[in-house]
């Protein structure tokens, strides 16, 4: 059969993309589609066709899988960031332990590794401190919303299930502002409006930081708005000007309308301040399962010299600080390294040092100059290690090396390397940082053979 754009096909869904998305097998073709769930047997209409693939959505559900379960509340946001939101959450779970298992085999060839059933959430909702919402115009009406996957389609919203409840009366706020001041979102294209995007910060006390993104440096009727926003537990605003023509929701430039400079957040028993640019963990309670799974692998003793690459603001690195005797933290962003510091002080850890720089540059020049630790946190980014750390590690051959990854296919490419390398991995750790999303985070021990 020759599949082509507009075909309906029928199928029954076999597994997720790594976005979410469901994979249908038609005639040795694979397709992904919007909308369905494993064990669904659907009609799906083809959309784009590619070299190797194709990307339709689900028109009819036939069978509904036995694990499409129906929900107890209605959701009204894009299920682009909670594709799996009907997928039993169990069953979740399960997924993304083999999804890690799989990425271990065919990507690192290990196939005896031990991994744990993933941590899950007692309740996976509204678990987002910092989300970025898009604000456009759908037929001269203002929508405020995330993207439907695979388009660049945002879906009105007035709740959503990721945010805590005071995120859902900010956007109300602004949408009403908006209409009620003729206050026009931001057109790309033609470079004219106001308003790109909203950014959320909450912390564990529901204050939040309101982040207003504009295409311009103008934000007329800001006095109206803050006093209608500082009625809510709005206790900072801050107006980023982003003028690029990009998917990036923020510009480089922040001004500060209203109140503190950075939130005040926590971690277990560790506090950080956040600028409105901090990069910061998302999920505050899986986080914590996350780090203390990170220390139970890690070990720690008074003697330890720990070297935290790829450190963020600091959050890891204090965790470790009063366990071992020294911190060496390392990170390319230079605003996260000063509030890494500021973190440290401010919770009176005096036993790390924070340097900026590449971690492929710094590693070596540090092994170079006999600053060696024992042990090692690698938590990098999506793309995973640079080849040159890795080379680094296999050289210095630290004892222990704990990798916190939030892409289990770099992690099972950069493991390969290392079990290459003298290493063998022990266990792994799944942790559902992102519940109803395809995303799974894991943290994994490695020793020295």
């Amino acid at each position: 059969m020759d599949i082509r754009i507009g075909d309906k096909v029928i199928g029954e869904v076999i597994d997720f993309s790594h976005e979410g998305n469901g994979i249908l097998k038609v005639d040795n073709l694979t397709i992904f589609v919007n909308g369905g769930l494993i064990g669904d047997r659907v009609v799906a209409k083809v959309d784009k066709i590619k070299k190797n693939f194709a990307i339709g959505s689900v028109i009819d559900i036939l069978e509904p899988s036995k694990d499409r379960i129906k929900l107890d509340f209605e959701v009204k946001e894009a299920k682009g960031g909670i594709p799996l939101i009907q997928y039993r959450y169990s069953k979740q779970l399960e997924w993304k332990k083999d999804k890690v298992k799989k990425d271990l085999f065919k990507i690192g060839g290990l196939t005896h590794v031990v991994v744990k059933d993933t941590i899950g959430m007692e309740y996976p909702y509204r678990y987002r401190n910092h989300v970025q919402i898009p604000v456009g115009e759908k037929d001269g009406k203002t929508v405020i919303g995330f993207y439907e996957l695979n388009t660049n389609d945002i879906v009105d919203m007035d709740t959503s299930i990721l945010q805590p409840e005071i995120g859902d009366k900010i956007i109300n706020i602004i949408r009403t502002w908006m209409d009620k001041y003729q206050i026009k979102p931001y057109d790309k294209k033609t470079k004219k409006g106001i308003l790109r995007h909203i950014g959320i910060r909450t912390n564990r006390d529901n204050e939040a930081m309101v982040i207003l993104v504009t295409g311009s440096d103008k934000l007329p009727y800001v006095k109206e708005l803050i006093e209608e926003l500082t009625r809510e537990k709005v206790i900072s605003i801050y107006q980023n000007i982003n003028k690029a023509n990009s998917s990036r929701t923020y510009g480089r430039a922040y001004k500060k309308l209203y109140g503190v400079d950075k939130l005040l957040d926590n971690i277990g028993d560790y506090k950080f301040y956040l600028s409105p640019n901090s990069f910061f963990q998302v999920n505050r309670v899986q986080t914590e399962a996350l780090y203390s799974k990170a220390m139970e692998y890690l070990d720690l003793k008074m003697d330890d010299i720990v070297y935290d690459l790829y450190c963020g603001i600091g959050t890891i690195s204090l965790f470790v600080a009063p366990h071992v005797k020294k911190v060496y933290g390392v990170e390319i962003v230079n605003e996260a390294i000063e509030d890494a510091k500021y973190n440290a002080e401010l919770n009176n850890i005096d036993n790390v040092e924070f340097m900026v720089g590449k971690a492929e540059i710094l590693l070596p020049k540090l092994v170079k100059v006999g600053i060696e630790s024992n042990k090692v946190v690698l938590d990098p980014p999506r793309k995973g290690c640079e080849r040159e750390v890795l080379e680094t590690l296999a050289k210095m051959l630290p004892e222990r090396i704990v990798y916190v990854s939030c892409n289990p296919s770099t992690m099972a490419r950069d493991v390969k390397y290392l079990v290459e390398n003298g290493y063998k991995v022990v266990e792994v750790q799944p942790v559902d940082m992102f519940p109803h999303s395809a995303h799974v985070e894991c943290v994994v021990l490695i020793e020295k053979e």
